[in-house]
């Protein structure tokens, strides 16, 4: 698929780089996986957020749940999923997503979801459940869950890491001082204190966050987050390009080059993350589990 344009600071549209280049948006394994999903009422984040490497990953048979319908609580201005009133939850979700992850035969099942402020628990019943469905379906794969916040509650974050997943995953997304115009209704410090709790209370799970690059950043900003990670007890990190979903999402600022990202990766390393996956297409479910031993 060819390089298209993003609007950058100045409104401006801007070439992609050569770099950015993706797999088309079809074939038919990819037709066969979307239908599938589409089949089960099932949303993934590879569509909803208009994910560059859906091309890839549903030709090789993979995909990453989005849980809890397509509506967001929340309205994240980096963010392609909607937000506005959340639809009610489907009980039997959790059931048609192991369903399919086995009829895929998936080694590494992903599951993330929209942000669930509306309901009493946050939607973290429907992640405990889904984890113990897939456990079921597929007893020897592996499970990561990518959650919202939660608002820091342990008793709800307690609920999804008392199942067991292998990995949890909450992304940061960007650098403090861009939260009031990226994610205005999160909080950097409580994202901090998800990671933190995960990580000291649930040793036996691998925690993991994200961020992208390209909203504004210093390269000062990002190495000060790297070190908050670190000594949050975050064992593994992606770093990846902001592309701007519309012209209505916060701005591009630039690209980074491939060998920036190498350089994000060598400096995130040395400030103490064991594995740092770092490029132009990464993003938090990309080839996920590869990461894993």
């Amino acid at each position: 698929m060819a390089p298209k344009d993003d609007p950058n600071m100045t409104g401006q549209p801007v070439r992609r780089p050569p770099w950015l280049k993706v797999t088309a948006f079809g074939g038919d394994r990819y037709h066969q996986v979307r239908s599938r999903l589409r089949g089960m009422t099932l949303h993934t984040v590879c569509e909803e957020a208009n994910c560059p490497n859906r091309g890839e990953c549903f030709n090789s048979g993979t995909a990453t749940f989005l849980l809890m319908g397509p509506v967001c609580s929340r309205d994240c201005r980096f963010c392609n999923v909607s937000g506005g009133k959340p639809h009610p939850l489907d009980p039997d979700e959790p059931r048609k997503v192991a369903r399919v992850a086995a009829e895929l035969g998936l080694s590494h099942v992903v599951v993330t979801s929209v942000t669930r402020d509306d309901l009493p628990d946050e939607g973290a019943q429907h992640f405990r459940e889904t984890i113990a469905q897939i456990g079921q379906a597929l007893p020897q794969a592996t499970i990561e869950v990518l959650t919202p916040d939660f608002h820091a509650r342990r008793d709800l974050l307690d609920l999804v890491l008392e199942a067991a997943p292998t990995v949890f995953n909450h992304n940061v997304e960007t650098v403090p001082r861009l939260y009031p115009q990226v994610r205005p209704q999160a909080d950097y410090r409580r994202s901090l204190e998800v990671l933190a709790y995960a990580a000291g209370q649930y040793p036996h799970v691998k925690v993991k966050s994200g961020l992208m690059v390209g909203l504004g950043e210093t390269h000062g900003e990002l190495h000060g987050v790297f070190g908050d990670l670190a000594s949050a007890g975050v064992a593994m990190i992606t770093i990846g390009q902001y592309l701007p979903p519309t012209r209505a999402h916060v701005p591009l600022e630039r690209y980074y080059t491939p060998d920036e990202f190498a350089g994000l990766k060598s400096t995130a390393e040395d400030r103490g993350i064991p594995i740092v996956v770092s490029g132009p297409l990464v993003r938090s479910s990309y080839r996920a589990g590869t990461l894993l031993p």
